[in-house]
């Protein structure tokens, strides 16, 4: 590294390298550049002018974030591998790359971008272009991208915290004070760079946060064109990337995550998020938003402010549920219909009917003693209850949300980020062949596509999102019949069992829950095996759409995915609990699928127990699975890099280098992360009736979710491409319709899934009888009134048992309210049926319009805007148009003054003019 070579534009061959002149007259031949690209740019050398770029030697400062003179700041890296020392087939191809590079490099320079390459010291085919953005060119494009910046600090006064009285004990559970200090509160403004001298500006070293320095680079990289081949302009880093141009792109942590940095004008905000933020021993600690913000910017703030806040939420939700399981666990022991099951008098006396066609058996109903047992501990009282509370706990959790997120909104300077006319994608922009008028502006505007063509694109775009989902359906019913399958299977290993005996068997596993959880399992593979399939389906969809701009691209990936998720995940859920069981009829004229397989029934006390199998399963094994992949994969892929690129422990590695050895950033960004949590909260909301353990299971799973994210992106990631957010996005409409639907979804559990209806009816109207001079209710034959009777005799010949031992069986019973054999209406629907139809609809209405109401009175009652927020950003406003605009017009009132002296002589004394003046 001791000598220094001046290369041509970013080219490191051998045959360029020069003894230090500072100038070249000629460039390559077979590079040819339009005129427009042959003016001269600022070389890294301060006073010369050039058409080179640097190759300077490394500082030996592993934590530099400077250029090599130490004081132009990096704001971006550009790796590339120099393909001059291989030997390829098609050289060609490398040479293309190699004139792209130039041609883009040389473009950057153009806009005003200083750029300085550097060598690997692990790899010499490995070239870094560290990239700085000049004081000039940061105030252009802070004002092309209307950032906001302080004008003035924050002069109201601050409410103080009604929990300040507890200080002395919350703050242990605040991050260190002496290390993450709280940052001084402003007014700020967009940025105008004619007005420079109304911000207020006390260093211009630190006027622009990196975060903001390495966003207005990425504009600008994803705009320099490459290539231009006649009226066809290429450009953009995505593009080169994606055609190995460029090896990656990334701005720079700034210093190494466990170690301190030492380096002068470093803040260590990486060091300062492991310590405080990311490492396990801080797990109980609040996360320090505001540095999140500062360092990752406020797209990344904003899903961790919004996870933090739904683990709180989730808190007193998982305490509610967390009772209602034990209260269900207590009384399962004392609950009447459980002991009529398991009662060898009651229970073991009760013949079932076959639940298959000829080769299943009868069995006896205290089999499924245990089961019965198990779902008394979900199917009670209080799961009704907290079904409710659920419902207003979805409603407080977004309205809360609003008023946090809008707090967060003013504090982060995103209020009007929407409002302010968004820059189209760079994709899009390369796509703008056709002309159309603005209907806004009036103005002739390129677009990409005609009318015409923008609705074949979304009309393919829908095709392929219903094909998919129709996959999903016919996985979903392969599954039903692998159910139905497996169920014959085990029903019929019982069949030579002998029926004679009144004791049930000591370790029977009932056909229904070996089924149930087998299918789960499967359901559980089959759900991530297409979800990876999808996801790339669903990104070339959403390409081939090419929407205008980011949020356009975020939100309509966002409606593929989840509407394809909700499919996947929850449509295994729906069947158990609205479709199972349902449409069965009796033995005698049973319901076939496909005219094959007899239709699934449920267990004596209903699906429920299925369902609430289905959900731990497909909960539990996707947080283990998400959790592999998130922790697991990149801390390998890591360990398996810095094996294979092991260096001599005398070099010193870079911090570009060592950012090059982490983890590149998905594309994707927070999708995974927001779809994970999203689909998480349906399943605490829309089948928590069946399941109260769910908002503790959730709750254990974000605990360990943001210190897993937390640790992911800050110790084994390049640093997050910081990015403008204004609030959560598309997820924020998904989640409200989610709270809607689980209002319904949990009141038909309760009415449809669930045996609560049908035994409060009949607790309420048929277990009635007098004692005494007033009228008692008892659960007490219960069991007998829930099941119908059916004879044997009925059978047909194709579905009649074939097992021994059957003769002395004349009924048997079925789970339905239908008369008894005899009765001139056998096996029709009896009065209980009817009355219980009417309880549950009468239920459903009731509570649906019950929780409704509660909704619409919380959102109205509770405003979506702090009052305190609404002063500070009127506030914010006022000053916006006193500093900024009133001087304008103090300037042109300056101006307009002495011509109007000369036009308006009056006449008079001296306080007659003066006031002539002040009329004027």
């Amino acid at each position: 590294m001791g000598e220094n070579v001046i290369m041509e534009m970013d080219s490191l061959s051998d045959k360029e390298e020069t003894d230090g002149d500072p100038e070249f007259g000629m460039i390559d031949e077979e590079i040819v550049y339009p005129e427009e690209f042959l003016p001269t740019y600022h070389s890294i050398k301060e006073g010369s002018r050039i058409t080179k770029t640097r190759l300077a030697e490394f500082n030996d400062k592993p934590d530099s974030l400077f250029f090599n003179d130490g004081a132009r700041r990096i704001d971006f890296i550009l790796v590339y591998e120099d393909e001059d020392k291989k030997e390829f087939e098609k050289r060609h191809t490398f040479q293309r790359r190699k004139r792209r590079r130039e041609y883009f490099e040389a473009s950057l320079m153009k806009m005003g971008i200083e750029l300085e390459a550097t060598r690997s010291v692990i790899d010499e085919k490995l070239t870094f272009i560290k990239v700085h953005m000049p004081w000039d060119v940061l105030c252009t494009y802070a004002e092309v991208l209307h950032i906001k910046l302080p004008i003035q600090p924050n002069d109201l006064s601050s409410h103080p915290s009604p929990w300040r009285f507890f200080s002395f004990i919350t703050k242990h559970f605040y991050p260190n004070e002496e290390l993450i200090r709280d940052e001084t509160e402003y007014f700020t403004a967009p940025f105008e760079k004619d007005r420079l001298e109304y911000f207020y500006i006390k260093d211009q070293d630190v006027f622009f946060t990196p975060s903001m320095r390495s966003r207005m680079a990425y504009y600008i990289l994803s705009r320099a064109p490459y290539e231009i081949r006649g009226s066809i302009k290429k450009f953009g880093i995505s593009k080169l990337l994606d055609g190995g141009v460029y090896k990656a792109a990334y701005p720079l942590h700034d210093c190494r995550f466990n170690v301190k940095s030492t380096e002068q004008g470093c803040p260590n905000e990486r060091y300062l998020l492991y310590e405080e933020w990311a490492h396990p021993k801080s797990f109980y600690k609040m996360q320090p938003l505001d540095l999140i913000r500062k360092y990752y910017g406020e797209k990344i703030g904003i899903y961790f402010a919004w996870l933090g806040f739904y683990t709180v939420m989730l808190a007193l939700a998982a305490v509610v549920g967390l009772g209602c399981f034990i209260f269900g666990y207590k009384t399962q022991e004392s609950s009447t219909w459980s002991k009529e099951v398991c009662d060898p008098a009651i229970g073991g006396k009760i013949v079932m009917c076959p639940q298959c066609d000829r080769f299943c058996n009868y069995w006896r109903l205290n089999s499924t003693c245990e089961a019965s047992k198990k779902l008394c501990i979900f199917d009670n009282f209080g799961t009704m209850v907290f079904a409710v509370f659920m419902s207003i706990w979805v409603t407080l959790f977004l309205e809360f949300w609003k008023r946090y997120q809008a707090e967060l909104e003013y504090q982060w300077d995103t209020v009007e980020f929407l409002e302010q006319e968004e820059p189209a994608r760079p994709e899009y922009e390369a796509k703008c062949i056709y002309e159309r008028k603005n209907p806004v502006t009036g103005v002739k505007e390129k677009v990409p596509f005609t009318t015409c063509g923008r609705c074949f694109r979304v009309s393919l775009g829908i095709g392929t999102v219903l094909f998919w989902i129709l996959l999903i359906l016919a996985s979903i019913a392969a599954i039903i019949v692998y159910r139905l399958a497996v169920f014959f299977t085990f029903s019929s290993k019982y069949r030579n069992e002998d029926m004679k005996t009144l004791e049930p068997l000591k370790e029977y596993v009932t056909p229904q829950m070996a089924t149930s959880i087998t299918a789960s399992l499967i359901s559980f593979v089959v759900i991530m095996i297409l979800n990876i399939l999808y996801e790339r389906v669903a990104i070339w969809i959403t390409n081939f759409e090419l929407p205008r701009t980011k949020t356009d691209y975020e939100n309509s990936l966002t409606l593929k995915m989840f509407l394809f998720q909700f499919v996947n995940y929850y449509s295994s859920c729906f069947y158990i609990a609205f479709a199972k069981g349902k449409a069965v009829s009796y033995p005698g004229k049973p319901v076939y699928l496909l005219g094959m397989y007899r239709n699934e029934e449920c267990d004596p006390g209903g699906c429920l127990i299925e369902l609430t199998t289905q959900l731990s399963i497909i909960m539990t094994g996707k947080a283990v699975w998400n959790n592999i992949q998130e922790v697991l994969m990149p801390w390998v892929k890591n360990l398996i890099s810095r094996y294979c690129t092991r260096v001599a422990s005398e070099k010193v590695v870079p911090r570009w280098e060592q950012d090059y050895q982490l983890q590149a950033v998905s594309k994707l960004g927070l999708f995974h992360e927001y779809l994970e949590m999203v689909i998480q909260f349906g399943f605490v909301t829309l089948f928590v009736a069946s399941f109260p353990l769910a908002p503790v299971l959730a709750l254990a799973n974000n605990l360990f979710e943001i210190r897993v994210d937390a640790w992911k992106i800050t110790t084994q990631f390049r640093r997050i491409m910081p990015e403008k957010a204004q609030d959560i996005g598309a997820w924020q409409p998904i989640l409200q319709g989610i709270a809607i639907l689980a209002v319904a979804t949990n009141a038909m559990i309760i009415a449809f899934t669930s045996d609560m209806i049908p035994r409060l009816v009949y607790y309420w109207s048929f277990s009635v009888y007098p004692y005494g001079d007033h009228y008692n209710h008892t659960m007490e034959g219960y069991i007998h009134s829930s099941l119908s009777i059916f004879n044997t005799n009925d059978f047909s010949n194709s579905s009649r048992p074939i097992a021994e031992n059957n003769s002395n069986i004349t009924t048997c019973r079925y789970r339905d309210f239908r008369y008894p054999p005899g009765h001139n209406r056998q096996y029709e629907y009896n009065i209980y049926y009817w009355h219980v139809i009417a309880a549950k609809m009468a239920f459903i209405i009731v509570l649906e319009h019950i929780v409704y109401l509660t909704k619409f009175i919380l959102s109205y009652v509770i405003p979506d805007i702090p009052y305190a927020v609404k002063e500070q950003i009127k506030r914010e406003k006022y000053l916006t148009q006193v500093i900024l605009h009133e001087t304008n017009l103090k300037l042109v009132t300056k101006r307009l003054k002495p011509h109007s002296d000369d036009v308006i002589k009056p006449t008079g004394t001296k306080g007659e003019k003066e006031e002539l003046e002040l009329d004027f």
